[in-house]
């Protein structure tokens, strides 16, 4: 069962997956590159609204990767997905213009 998060929760999340890509050189280097946020530019990027989905959307992009970060804290992988959902919105329906 996968219980509900908030959006603290999920934001607390999306954090702990930035300190854990941010650990190993050969996980943070992707990242960087399909954000194009430069490693000085981190933790402004951090404040941003949607960067946090990001770098959950970016873990949940790879099985192996997510499926690491996820026994390494012991949870679900869908308690990552769910807080890549909490934090990027509801998605767009037919008709709402972006």
């Amino acid at each position: 069962m996968v219980l509900r998060q908030t959006i603290q929760d999920a934001e607390g999340l999306a954090i702990q997956a930035l300190g854990f890509l941010a650990a190993e050189p050969e996980r943070i280097g992707p990242f960087l590159a399909a954000t194009g946020v430069d490693p000085a530019g981190l933790r402004a990027a951090a404040a941003e609204p949607g960067f946090l989905a990001a770098v959950l959307e970016h873990i949940g992009s790879s099985d192996s990767l997510l499926l690491e970060f996820a026994g390494n804290l012991r949870l679900n992988p869908e308690m990552v997905a769910q807080a890549r959902r909490i934090l990027a919105g509801p998605e767009p329906g037919p008709g709402d213009f972006g």
